[in-house]
């Protein structure tokens, strides 16, 4: 099976340390364990070949240089050109799958047209988050385009229903469009954990990982972990990644007297990620009440195959994720009093970290894994996979 992957979105470095970077990277290694020969067509690169993708071909699309976002905007839709080009260069593939972006189109149209499938994994509601979150000039065309790629593609694959919803603003998705959560490869979590607490006064470690973004709730954890360490003395705090709320969570920290039991480790290599995850007692999603939540967040994912007690946000996916009190624990979304009380819960109990921890990591390889998500695409699309196993 000959696939072709495309990303042409320049804000995803395929090659990098970025959420989306290892969703990008984990997606095509899960389809070269399906015995998949994959051609990657990206717009950005960034570092060098993760292990496990040597086999991968790499076509480098041309950049969407630009001086002004209007300029820039222009680039990335022209760009479909050069992606139909280099397309039709590399030759016939049974599949083309690719993770949609805003301007791109010619990937699903080049499928259409030669009669294979097209698969399009929709992440986020790209048009609303680039108009809130960013600067869109162009509503209108990036509308048009997001229509025509989710009508050439065959088959739509969205990772929440929150996503799904978006999709169905455009087109009756009602035969194509699936929800398919994102997963995880339980087999990069295999370190060791260290001796367990077991004296009431011990050190307790809260920890995050992710990009530092307004939506992804530090405020709220920074107030609920000053509430836990007022009651456990002993607590610390573990942010793993970089982003705009990084500054403003350790000033916060600093005037609240915190800032000496709070590590902030910036980015990282994905390498690490699972010896700082075994440095943990408990890991955190501290969602606030967003409308339309649409996330399936990686990092939920990666804390449960890491056995690590979660503590999560009761808010869209995560709510079908995490059973609560059976694999982690959930608490009302941007209640920072209700996350300590679940945080001090796990503090003074872990025999229930470690039933949590065990129950999450067993949940994650029998629904959430890569392997078996990337399989169940496969057969959505029309193509055999081997049953999905193991991770």
């Amino acid at each position: 099976m000959r696939v072709a992957y495309v990303c042409a979105d320049p804000g995803v470095p395929v090659f990098g340390q970025k959420g989306c970077s290892i969703h990008v990277q984990e997606v095509i290694r899960a389809l070269t364990a399906h015995g998949a020969r994959v051609n990657l067509f990206a717009t950005r690169i960034d570092g060098t070949r993760p292990p496990g993708l040597e086999a991968v071909t790499l076509h480098a699309l041309p950049g969407t240089r630009g001086t002004t976002v209007e300029s820039r905007e222009r680039a990335a839709h022209q760009a479909n050109t050069p992606l139909r080009l280099a397309l039709e260069k590399a030759g016939a593939f049974d599949l083309v799958y690719e993770r949609h972006s805003i301007w791109s189109v010619e990937g699903m149209r080049f499928a259409r047209d030669r009669g294979i499938p097209g698969v399009l994994e929709v992440n986020a509601p790209l048009v609303d988050e680039q108009a809130e979150h960013r600067t869109l000039c162009d509503r209108a065309s990036a509308l048009l385009a997001a229509k025509g790629a989710f009508e050439a593609a065959s088959t739509i694959v969205a990772v929440s229903k929150g996503t799904a919803a978006y999709v169905r603003r455009f087109i009756d998705g009602s035969r194509k469009l699936f929800v398919v959560p994102n997963g995880v490869d339980p087999s990069r979590f295999r370190e060791p954990r260290g001796p367990r607490r077991r004296e009431a006064d011990d050190s307790f470690t809260v920890g995050f990982v992710g990009s530092l973004k307004p939506w992804h709730g530090l405020p709220i954890l920074a107030r609920a972990f000053g509430e836990l360490h007022a009651e456990k003395a002993r607590s610390r705090l573990l942010v793993v990644g970089d982003g705009p709320e990084r500054l403003r969570t350790e000033q916060w920290l600093d005037e609240h007297g915190l800032r000496d039991v709070a590590r902030f480790t910036g980015a990282v290599e994905p390498d690490r990620i699972p010896a700082l995850l075994a440095s943990m007692d408990a890991a955190v999603a501290p969602y606030p009440a967003l409308p339309g939540f649409y996330f399936s967040p990686l990092k939920v994912l990666e804390y449960m195959a890491a056995e690590l007690p979660v503590v999560a946000s009761r808010i869209g996916q995560l709510e079908d994720v995490i059973a609560d009190g059976t694999t982690g624990l959930l608490c009302r979304p941007g209640d920072p009093r209700a996350l300590s009380a679940q945080l001090q819960r796990l503090r003074d109990d872990p025999d229930l970290c470690l039933r949590l921890g065990s129950a999450a990591r067993a949940a994650v390889i029998e629904r959430h894994t890569w392997r078996a998500a990337t399989s169940r695409i496969l057969a959505l699309a029309g193509l055999a996979a081997p049953a999905a196993a193991g991770h």
